[in-house]
């Protein structure tokens, strides 16, 4: 059934009566009072409700469409975009969110919407391979026995953990076996199973990457009955010394692509990580991020691999699928995985086994590998139309941590404030972000901002940018 919807026309106005119909369902999206994502009525039952032709509301719809206040797919119903406003004419420019910005401001909710936000650690979205896992999900229900379906493994499903050790062995050189895997919901619950495996085995400190998981490790420390000490981080990656003076027998590291400052771990300092492991009986808790994605560099292996009894390599597919999966794996030492897995036994006796089942069958098809190598592609495009706008429009700003994954380090001018361009792009509707909130001090110098575009469209990217570039620029 078609929703309804109240909207008046004056047919003894001089405005037409499209234009009417136009700026009235403008207006109502404008003000909130058609939300985003909300369905509109058929183009065949409003008509008829106003006593117009079909083709006049075709018409409306089309350019609302066109402008960015409305979405359709085919065979679908007419809803209101998701980012009203921002596909069109409305996004194109900085004029465009001056536009958005003055109607938001009308609204009292300046400073509550973004119209292009740069948040980071969010892949696409729009771009999850739903009919690929729609299909996976019937294929696993199918063929699952049904002794699948009982309380099974603590470590998760056998099908699953063979089918990951088999891609961490193939795709990120890893030593991995099923035995020593454990399927968790993600990097959180990973981090939070090793890190009271790690205090049951008798270690009291560890550490992690400064700017990096402050908050998150911390947090995660403290409920394992563990400190938390923080460590630089610099063009090669985790000081190594550092770590070795601190006294920790345990750290986080984000090797292939360090978040948030896009370094990549030398060969040199991977060497000198197994001799530190090694020598203190310490243990790594390898966070493999953004390794998928990877553009103008070589490959680079898992940590995991060169040191497989020292470490413990977290994997999820939140950034190479979509978060709301809640599906990740711990690759364990042998040391540690007998206690990983009583952990993981009291925690919640174990993961869905249906989406296990779904992501085994996912990977077994090869589906995921394209879906993989789509997405770099895309990301890929992103990334050039950031660096291409950032030169266009703040040339002053550099730009580090692009070799891979989907967000980069800009670097203001020295007399740039950091948290003067966060306040003001957003008055501008523009979510901009300081790297003072990775930083163990929370300091804001040196002045850096970290630009996420993985969930931004091409059009977005620019238009944000022009938007902020003369606040970049100082």
């Amino acid at each position: 059934m078609s929703p309804e919807l109240l909207l008046t026309l004056d047919r003894e106005a001089p405005e037409p009566l499209r234009s009417q119909l136009e700026r009235q369902l403008r207006d109502a999206i404008r003000s909130g009072r058609l939300g985003v994502g909300e369905r509109l009525p058929s183009s065949r039952a409003l008509a008829k409700e106003l006593g117009l032709s079909r083709g006049l509301v075709q018409d409306c719809y089309g350019q609302l469409q066109a402008e960015g206040y409305l979405s359709a797919d085919v065979g679908s119903a007419t809803r209101v975009a998701a980012r009203a406003g921002a596909g069109g004419s409305h996004a194109d420019t900085a004029a465009g969110l001056e536009a958005w910005r003055d109607a938001a401001a009308r609204r009292g909710d300046r400073e509550d919407r973004l119209e292009v936000d740069f948040a980071s650690g969010v892949p696409d979205l729009g771009s999850f391979p739903r009919a690929d896992w729609a299909w996976a999900i019937r294929e696993a229900c199918r063929a699952a026995p049904n002794a699948a379906l009982n309380y099974g493994d603590p470590r998760g499903s056998q099908e699953l953990r063979e089918v990951l050790a088999g891609y961490l062995r193939r795709v990120r050189a890893a030593e991995a076996s099923p035995d020593r895997i454990v399927v968790c919901t993600g990097f959180a619950q990973g981090l939070n199973l090793v890190l009271r495996a790690l205090n049951r085995s008798g270690v009291s400190l560890v550490a992690f990457e400064d700017p990096g998981y402050s908050v998150t490790v911390s947090n995660a420390a403290a409920r394992a009955g563990i400190s938390a000490v923080p460590v630089p981080v610099d063009e090669s990656g985790v000081d190594v010394t550092a770590l070795s003076a601190s006294g920790a027998r345990a750290v986080v590291l984000t090797p292939a692509h360090q978040w948030p400052t896009g370094v990549v771990l030398s060969p040199q300092r991977r060497l000198q990580l197994a001799e530190w492991a090694a020598g203190c009986d310490g243990t790594v808790i390898e966070d493999d991020y953004d390794a998928e994605f990877r553009y103008d560099r070589d490959p680079v292996g898992a940590l995991q691999g060169l040191a497989p009894d020292r470490v413990a390599a977290i994997g999820t597919v939140s950034k190479s699928l979509a978060p709301a999966l809640r599906l990740g794996w711990v690759a364990c030492p042998p040391r540690l995985a007998h206690l990983v897995v009583e952990e993981k036994a009291l925690h919640d006796r174990g993961s869905p086994v249906i989406d296990q089942l779904a992501l085994a069958t996912l990977m077994q098809s090869g589906r995921f590998d394209r879906h993989l190598r789509r997405m770099r592609a895309s990301y890929a495009r992103r990334r050039a139309v950031l660096v291409d706008a950032l030169a266009a429009h703040a040339p002053e700003v550099s730009l580090t941590g692009l070799a891979a994954g989907f967000h980069a380090v800009a670097h203001l001018p020295g007399d740039v404030s950091e948290q003067t361009v966060i306040e003001a792009a957003r008055g501008r509707s523009v979510g901009l972000y300081g790297m003072s909130e990775q930083r163990a001090d929370r300091s804001a110098l040196p002045g850096q901002l970290v630009l996420g575009f993985g969930n931004l469209s091409e059009r977005a990217i620019e238009s944000g940018i022009a938007a902020v570039g003369d606040l970049l620029r100082g």
